[in-house]
């Protein structure tokens, strides 16, 4: 049994995983449940939102491992093939160098491409300016909105941007194209414009997993995630706030 090797195989599964929004109770579960599915003597597992400390015990001695955890983002769909494989794993004990090899076909999985994600982003702020009252211009001006400040939020990742800073510019732009399309008479609406397309900056899966994290009794875990939702809260609320404020103070409004 090579220990060292299952350990790091066990934390690169949870590094996956936690980089790809799961919970942190679920990321612990899906470490120590690779480990003992090999007769490890004891595992443990301690996981934050940025980094895991993990400990097994085998045969009188102690390994251990500490990974830090950077980029953080959501997919579903590597933590769904992640939590088959520790099942398969605990069922059927396959050889590491089997996992290894899964484990680095499911981070290499490629995500939908840019115009994908684009289009559906747009739908989903223009749907979203709908189901606030809006009518069907504001989903147009919301579509357009959306879309155009994912690729912000994406292109501003790749250069390593600061997250709130992230968040405050894109509410920002949303705020000030929602002022353009109301001056040029595209739109009627601004508010449901501005919230429908802002509604895809809003953090629901960290608020969602910072509840049941709290359920789950990790509540340092429950803590940061909701920590982080109310600043990208309070961001979005800055670079809205910032644009309607010069836009009324300063530019004096319609």
């Amino acid at each position: 049994m090579d220990v060292n090797k299952l350990l790091h195989l066990s934390t690169y599964a949870g590094i996956i995983m936690l980089q790809s929004g799961a919970e942190i109770y679920r990321v612990e579960e899906t470490i120590c449940r690779i480990c003992e599915a090999y007769e490890i003597d004891e595992a443990n597992s301690f996981v934050t939102p940025t980094g895991i400390m993990v400990s097994l015990s085998y045969n009188d001695q102690t390994y251990s491992i500490v990974k830090r955890v950077n980029l953080r983002g959501i997919d579903l769909h590597k933590i769904e093939r992640i939590n088959d494989l520790s099942r398969r794993i605990a069922a059927f004990k396959p050889s590491l160098e089997s996992i290894d090899k899964e484990l680095n076909d499911i981070n290499n999985t490629a995500r939908y491409s840019m115009p994908v994600t684009l289009m559906f982003s747009g739908l989903a702020a223009g749907f979203f300016s709908i189901l606030f009252g809006g009518n069907f211009r504001d989903l147009l001006a919301a579509f357009f909105i959306g879309g155009f400040i994912k690729y912000l939020a994406s292109l501003f990742t790749k250069m390593s941007l600061n997250e709130f800073f992230i968040n405050t510019i894109c509410a920002g732009v949303s705020a000030a194209f929602a002022i353009l399309f109301l001056n040029l008479g595209l739109i009627r609406n601004i508010d449901e414009t501005i919230i429908g397309a802002i509604m895809i900056l809003v953090p629901g899966l960290a608020i969602t997993n910072a509840i049941r994290d709290t359920i789950a009794g990790d509540y340092l875990g429950g803590i940061i995630k909701a920590s982080e939702a109310f600043i990208v809260a309070i961001a979005i609320a800055v670079g809205t706030g910032s644009v309607i404020s010069f836009w009324l103070k300063v530019l004096g409004g319609v």
